[in-house]
Protein backbone atom coordinates (compact mmCIF):
# COMPACT_ATOMS: atom_id res chain seq x y z
CA UNK A 1 0.00 0.00 0.00
CA UNK A 2 2.77 2.78 0.53
CA UNK A 3 4.50 1.98 -2.67
CA UNK A 4 1.53 3.44 -4.83
CA UNK A 5 0.81 5.98 -2.32
CA UNK A 6 4.20 7.69 -2.65
CA UNK A 7 3.46 7.45 -6.26
CA UNK A 8 0.58 8.58 -6.12
CA UNK A 9 2.12 11.72 -4.03
CA UNK A 10 4.82 12.19 -6.57
CA UNK A 11 2.64 12.39 -9.19
CA UNK A 12 0.31 14.92 -7.43
CA UNK A 13 3.51 16.66 -6.38
CA UNK A 14 4.95 16.74 -9.97
CA UNK A 15 1.54 17.71 -11.42
CA UNK A 16 1.51 20.58 -9.00
CA UNK A 17 4.77 21.96 -9.82
CA UNK A 18 3.88 22.31 -13.43
CA UNK A 19 1.09 23.91 -12.80
CA UNK A 20 2.94 26.40 -10.50
CA UNK A 21 5.61 26.79 -13.39
CA UNK A 22 2.76 27.25 -16.13
CA UNK A 23 0.86 30.14 -14.06
CA UNK A 24 4.16 31.75 -13.19
CA UNK A 25 4.80 31.76 -16.97
CA UNK A 26 1.60 33.01 -17.81
CA UNK A 27 1.71 35.67 -14.71
CA UNK A 28 5.32 37.31 -16.34
CA UNK A 29 4.10 40.64 -17.01
CA UNK A 30 2.30 40.93 -13.44
CA UNK A 31 5.54 39.38 -12.13
CA UNK A 32 8.59 41.42 -13.58
CA UNK A 33 7.66 44.89 -12.31
CA UNK A 34 7.23 43.19 -9.18
CA UNK A 35 10.71 41.62 -9.14
CA UNK A 36 12.19 44.96 -10.67
CA UNK A 37 10.57 46.69 -7.53
CA UNK A 38 12.24 44.03 -5.28
CA UNK A 39 15.48 44.46 -7.17
CA UNK A 40 15.80 48.26 -6.48
CA UNK A 41 14.39 47.79 -3.09
CA UNK A 42 16.91 45.78 -1.72
CA UNK A 43 19.90 47.86 -3.40
CA UNK A 44 17.73 50.82 -1.82
CA UNK A 45 17.64 49.61 1.55
CA UNK A 46 21.03 49.97 3.17
CA UNK A 47 20.86 54.14 1.82
CA UNK A 48 17.34 54.49 3.89
CA UNK A 49 18.41 52.55 6.72
CA UNK A 50 22.02 54.58 7.55
CA UNK A 51 19.30 58.01 6.55
CA UNK A 52 16.93 56.39 9.26
CA UNK A 53 20.45 56.09 11.53
CA UNK A 54 20.82 59.69 10.86
CA UNK A 55 17.49 60.84 12.99
CA UNK A 56 15.73 61.27 9.26
CA UNK A 57 12.25 59.96 9.31
CA UNK A 58 11.71 56.83 7.56
CA UNK A 59 9.23 58.04 5.20
CA UNK A 60 11.43 61.50 4.31
CA UNK A 61 14.08 58.86 4.08
CA UNK A 62 12.20 56.98 1.81
CA UNK A 63 11.40 59.93 -0.56
CA UNK A 64 14.71 61.32 -0.59
CA UNK A 65 16.05 57.57 -2.13
CA UNK A 66 13.31 57.66 -4.73
CA UNK A 67 14.06 61.13 -6.09
CA UNK A 68 17.62 60.07 -6.26
CA UNK A 69 16.22 56.53 -8.37
CA UNK A 70 13.64 58.50 -10.43
CA UNK A 71 16.77 60.59 -11.29
CA UNK A 72 19.29 57.94 -12.06
CA UNK A 73 16.57 56.10 -14.08
CA UNK A 74 15.85 59.27 -15.96
CA UNK A 75 19.18 59.63 -16.79
CA UNK A 76 20.33 56.23 -17.66
CA UNK A 77 16.72 56.14 -19.70
CA UNK A 78 17.68 58.97 -22.19
CA UNK A 79 21.37 57.48 -22.92
CA UNK A 80 20.36 54.41 -23.40
CA UNK A 81 17.39 55.04 -25.80
CA UNK A 82 18.79 57.70 -27.61
CA UNK A 83 22.27 55.02 -28.00
CA UNK A 84 20.04 51.90 -29.06
CA UNK A 85 18.02 54.26 -31.46
CA UNK A 86 21.10 55.18 -33.20
CA UNK A 87 23.10 51.77 -32.75
CA UNK A 88 20.02 50.18 -34.75
CA UNK A 89 20.34 52.26 -37.28
CA UNK A 90 24.22 51.93 -37.63
CA UNK A 91 24.16 48.04 -38.10
CA UNK A 92 23.96 48.01 -41.70
CA UNK A 93 26.95 50.56 -41.95
CA UNK A 94 28.66 47.61 -39.63
CA UNK A 95 28.41 44.89 -41.77
CA UNK A 96 29.23 47.54 -45.29
CA UNK A 97 32.92 47.73 -43.01
CA UNK A 98 33.03 43.92 -42.39
CA UNK A 99 32.25 43.07 -45.96
CA UNK A 100 35.26 45.51 -46.67
CA UNK A 101 37.64 44.26 -44.00
CA UNK A 102 36.49 40.09 -45.75
CA UNK A 103 37.59 41.63 -49.07
CA UNK A 104 40.85 42.29 -47.53
CA UNK A 105 41.37 39.67 -45.44
CA UNK A 106 40.24 37.58 -49.12
CA UNK A 107 43.22 38.93 -50.81
CA UNK A 108 45.89 38.04 -48.31
CA UNK A 109 44.65 34.85 -48.20
CA UNK A 110 44.94 34.60 -52.14
CA UNK A 111 48.10 35.10 -51.85
CA UNK A 112 48.98 31.96 -50.05
CA UNK A 113 46.40 29.64 -52.63
CA UNK A 114 43.84 29.68 -50.06
CA UNK A 115 40.43 30.47 -51.41
CA UNK A 116 38.37 32.30 -49.05
CA UNK A 117 34.76 32.89 -49.90
CA UNK A 118 33.20 35.86 -48.47
CA UNK A 119 29.52 34.21 -48.88
CA UNK A 120 30.94 31.04 -46.78
CA UNK A 121 32.16 33.53 -43.84
CA UNK A 122 29.23 36.05 -44.24
CA UNK A 123 26.60 33.05 -43.70
CA UNK A 124 28.52 31.68 -40.57
CA UNK A 125 29.38 35.04 -39.14
CA UNK A 126 27.47 37.48 -39.31
CA UNK A 127 28.62 40.48 -36.39
CA UNK A 128 25.35 42.33 -37.60
CA UNK A 129 22.77 39.71 -36.68
CA UNK A 130 24.59 39.40 -33.48
CA UNK A 131 24.71 43.03 -32.77
CA UNK A 132 21.16 42.83 -33.79
CA UNK A 133 20.44 40.60 -30.95
CA UNK A 134 22.24 42.76 -28.12
CA UNK A 135 20.04 45.76 -29.34
CA UNK A 136 16.73 43.57 -29.16
CA UNK A 137 17.64 42.35 -25.25
CA UNK A 138 18.74 46.28 -24.40
CA UNK A 139 15.34 47.35 -26.02
CA UNK A 140 13.92 44.35 -23.93
CA UNK A 141 15.08 45.41 -20.92
CA UNK A 142 13.56 48.84 -21.27
CA UNK A 143 10.22 47.45 -22.37
CA UNK A 144 10.49 45.71 -18.65
CA UNK A 145 10.99 49.21 -17.38
CA UNK A 146 8.61 50.96 -19.15
CA UNK A 147 6.00 50.08 -16.13
CA UNK A 148 8.21 52.80 -14.07
CA UNK A 149 5.22 54.14 -12.31
CA UNK A 150 4.16 50.86 -11.07
CA UNK A 151 7.59 49.82 -10.10
CA UNK A 152 8.13 52.66 -7.88
CA UNK A 153 5.04 52.74 -6.48
CA UNK A 154 6.02 49.20 -5.55
CA UNK A 155 9.17 50.27 -4.31
CA UNK A 156 7.75 52.80 -2.12
CA UNK A 157 5.68 50.41 -0.01
CA UNK A 158 8.39 47.72 0.26
CA UNK A 159 10.90 50.65 1.59
CA UNK A 160 8.31 51.82 4.32
CA UNK A 161 7.63 48.23 5.43
CA UNK A 162 11.73 46.53 4.95
CA UNK A 163 12.11 47.21 8.93
CA UNK A 164 8.87 44.71 9.49
CA UNK A 165 9.53 42.19 6.99
CA UNK A 166 11.78 39.69 8.93
CA UNK A 167 8.84 39.66 11.14
CA UNK A 168 6.57 39.11 8.62
CA UNK A 169 8.50 36.67 7.17
CA UNK A 170 9.22 34.52 10.39
CA UNK A 171 5.63 34.70 11.14
CA UNK A 172 4.75 33.39 7.21
CA UNK A 173 6.90 30.45 7.34
CA UNK A 174 4.98 28.37 10.58
CA UNK A 175 7.81 26.41 11.78
CA UNK A 176 9.25 26.91 15.55
CA UNK A 177 12.33 25.45 14.76
CA UNK A 178 13.33 28.70 12.44
CA UNK A 179 13.93 31.14 14.75
CA UNK A 180 14.35 35.31 13.82
CA UNK A 181 18.41 35.29 13.59
CA UNK A 182 17.71 32.76 10.72
CA UNK A 183 15.42 34.60 8.96
CA UNK A 184 17.60 37.98 9.37
CA UNK A 185 20.64 35.66 8.24
CA UNK A 186 19.32 35.26 5.10
CA UNK A 187 17.75 38.71 4.56
CA UNK A 188 20.76 40.14 5.49
CA UNK A 189 23.05 38.28 3.29
CA UNK A 190 20.73 38.43 0.27
CA UNK A 191 20.99 42.55 0.78
CA UNK A 192 24.73 41.96 1.15
CA UNK A 193 25.40 40.49 -2.34
CA UNK A 194 23.40 42.57 -3.92
CA UNK A 195 25.10 45.26 -2.48
CA UNK A 196 28.10 44.15 -3.08
CA UNK A 197 27.50 42.92 -6.65
CA UNK A 198 26.24 46.31 -7.02
CA UNK A 199 29.34 47.74 -6.00
CA UNK A 200 31.52 45.48 -8.12
CA UNK A 201 29.42 46.43 -11.33
CA UNK A 202 29.95 49.44 -10.53
CA UNK A 203 33.99 49.25 -10.16
CA UNK A 204 33.71 46.87 -13.09
CA UNK A 205 31.68 49.48 -15.66
CA UNK A 206 33.72 52.63 -14.77
CA UNK A 207 37.41 51.66 -16.10
CA UNK A 208 35.48 49.82 -19.34
CA UNK A 209 33.33 53.20 -20.00
CA UNK A 210 36.77 55.20 -19.52
CA UNK A 211 39.15 53.01 -21.87
CA UNK A 212 36.40 53.06 -24.40
CA UNK A 213 35.90 56.06 -24.83
CA UNK A 214 39.63 56.86 -24.90
CA UNK A 215 39.93 54.29 -27.86
CA UNK A 216 37.01 56.48 -29.44
CA UNK A 217 34.80 53.55 -30.19
CA UNK A 218 31.57 53.88 -30.83
CA UNK A 219 28.80 54.29 -27.74
CA UNK A 220 31.14 53.85 -24.92
CA UNK A 221 28.47 54.72 -22.06
CA UNK A 222 26.28 52.28 -24.00
CA UNK A 223 28.70 49.41 -22.93
CA UNK A 224 29.40 50.17 -19.56
CA UNK A 225 26.44 50.09 -18.66
CA UNK A 226 25.48 47.13 -20.10
CA UNK A 227 28.93 45.77 -18.30
CA UNK A 228 26.83 47.26 -14.87
CA UNK A 229 24.00 44.96 -15.29
CA UNK A 230 25.31 41.91 -17.34
CA UNK A 231 27.42 41.59 -14.51
CA UNK A 232 24.41 40.85 -12.00
CA UNK A 233 24.16 37.66 -14.03
CA UNK A 234 26.66 35.16 -12.54
CA UNK A 235 29.36 33.98 -14.52
CA UNK A 236 28.39 34.51 -17.82
CA UNK A 237 27.24 37.87 -17.70
CA UNK A 238 30.60 39.18 -17.91
CA UNK A 239 31.64 37.04 -21.11
CA UNK A 240 28.50 38.38 -22.43
CA UNK A 241 28.53 41.82 -22.04
CA UNK A 242 32.29 41.66 -23.64
CA UNK A 243 30.61 39.89 -27.01
CA UNK A 244 29.44 43.26 -28.49
CA UNK A 245 32.01 45.67 -27.90
CA UNK A 246 34.84 43.70 -29.20
CA UNK A 247 32.77 42.84 -32.48
CA UNK A 248 32.69 46.80 -32.83
CA UNK A 249 35.80 47.53 -32.01
CA UNK A 250 36.61 44.69 -34.83
CA UNK A 251 34.33 46.23 -37.96
CA UNK A 252 35.49 49.91 -36.26
CA UNK A 253 39.01 50.29 -35.15
CA UNK A 254 40.35 46.95 -36.74
CA UNK A 255 41.53 43.23 -35.41
CA UNK A 256 44.22 44.83 -33.11
CA UNK A 257 42.01 47.07 -31.11
CA UNK A 258 39.61 44.49 -30.89
CA UNK A 259 42.03 42.48 -29.28
CA UNK A 260 42.77 45.28 -26.66
CA UNK A 261 39.22 45.52 -25.93
CA UNK A 262 38.99 42.19 -25.21
CA UNK A 263 42.04 42.44 -22.82
CA UNK A 264 40.56 45.26 -21.39
CA UNK A 265 37.75 42.65 -20.81
CA UNK A 266 39.95 40.06 -19.53
CA UNK A 267 41.57 41.97 -17.11
CA UNK A 268 38.83 43.86 -15.12
CA UNK A 269 36.69 41.01 -14.72
CA UNK A 270 39.88 38.76 -13.62
CA UNK A 271 40.24 41.34 -10.74
CA UNK A 272 37.18 42.42 -9.87
CA UNK A 273 35.58 38.63 -10.33
CA UNK A 274 38.70 36.64 -8.89
CA UNK A 275 39.91 38.89 -6.44
CA UNK A 276 38.10 41.43 -5.21
CA UNK A 277 34.86 39.86 -5.34
CA UNK A 278 35.76 36.67 -3.90
CA UNK A 279 37.87 39.42 -0.50
CA UNK A 280 34.45 41.17 -0.17
CA UNK A 281 31.97 38.05 -0.89
CA UNK A 282 33.53 35.19 0.69
CA UNK A 283 31.93 32.12 -0.55
CA UNK A 284 28.64 34.25 -1.20
CA UNK A 285 25.19 32.86 -0.15
CA UNK A 286 26.01 29.13 -0.19
CA UNK A 287 25.12 27.85 -3.62
CA UNK A 288 27.23 25.71 -5.34
CA UNK A 289 28.68 26.78 -8.55
CA UNK A 290 26.41 24.35 -10.71
CA UNK A 291 23.50 25.42 -8.87
CA UNK A 292 24.20 29.42 -9.67
CA UNK A 293 24.59 28.23 -13.73
CA UNK A 294 21.24 26.07 -13.40
CA UNK A 295 19.20 29.00 -12.22
CA UNK A 296 20.17 31.25 -14.27
CA UNK A 297 19.09 29.12 -16.86
CA UNK A 298 15.98 28.35 -15.07
CA UNK A 299 14.96 31.57 -14.24
CA UNK A 300 16.28 33.37 -17.17
CA UNK A 301 13.24 30.95 -19.31
CA UNK A 302 10.80 31.81 -16.53
CA UNK A 303 11.09 35.72 -16.38
CA UNK A 304 13.72 36.54 -19.34
CA UNK A 305 16.54 39.03 -18.72
CA UNK A 306 14.96 40.32 -15.42
CA UNK A 307 15.12 36.62 -14.16
CA UNK A 308 18.56 36.22 -14.94
CA UNK A 309 19.99 39.45 -12.89
CA UNK A 310 17.87 37.79 -9.81
CA UNK A 311 18.47 34.35 -10.61
CA UNK A 312 20.64 34.36 -7.53
CA UNK A 313 18.93 35.84 -4.82
CA UNK A 314 15.07 33.97 -5.82
CA UNK A 315 17.29 30.84 -5.99
CA UNK A 316 18.30 31.86 -2.30
CA UNK A 317 14.28 32.67 -1.56
CA UNK A 318 13.55 28.84 -2.10
CA UNK A 319 16.73 27.43 -0.76
CA UNK A 320 15.84 29.10 2.88
CA UNK A 321 12.00 27.75 2.41
CA UNK A 322 13.39 24.39 2.07
CA UNK A 323 15.46 24.77 4.85
CA UNK A 324 12.43 25.77 6.99
CA UNK A 325 10.80 22.84 5.52
CA UNK A 326 11.42 18.64 6.90
CA UNK A 327 10.22 17.27 3.71
CA UNK A 328 12.24 20.13 1.45
CA UNK A 329 15.11 20.25 3.59
CA UNK A 330 16.87 17.21 1.75
CA UNK A 331 16.62 19.03 -1.50
CA UNK A 332 18.22 22.56 -0.08
CA UNK A 333 21.54 20.48 0.73
CA UNK A 334 21.84 19.99 -3.30
CA UNK A 335 21.49 23.51 -3.44
CA UNK A 336 24.04 24.29 -0.63
CA UNK A 337 27.88 24.98 -1.31
CA UNK A 338 30.49 21.45 -0.96
CA UNK A 339 31.87 24.02 1.71
CA UNK A 340 28.66 23.92 3.78
CA UNK A 341 28.28 20.50 3.44
CA UNK A 342 31.38 19.51 4.86
CA UNK A 343 31.14 21.71 7.82
CA UNK A 344 28.06 20.38 8.97
CA UNK A 345 29.32 16.90 8.80
CA UNK A 346 32.30 17.96 10.98
CA UNK A 347 32.46 16.94 14.21
CA UNK A 348 31.82 19.54 17.32
CA UNK A 349 34.66 19.55 19.59
CA UNK A 350 33.20 19.93 23.02
CA UNK A 351 35.35 21.39 25.56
Amino acid sequence: MNQPTSMRHGLVTAAALVVLLAGLKAATPVLIPFLMSMFIAIIASPIVNFLTRLRIPRVLSVMMVLLLIVFLIMLLAGVVGSSISDFRASIPLYREQLLVQLAGLSAFAARFDIDLSMSIVTDYFDPGIILGLFANTLTGLSGAAANIFIILLVTIFMLLEADTMPQRMHDAIHNPGVRMSQVNKFLKAVNSYIAVKTLISLFTAIPITIVLTLLDLDYAILWGILAFLLNYIPNVGSLIAAIPPVLLALLQLGPSQALAVAGLYVGVNLVMGNIVEPRIMGKGLGLSSLVVVLSLIFWGWLFGSVGMLLSVPLTMIIKIGLESSNSGHWFSRILSHPDDLKKESEPVDEA
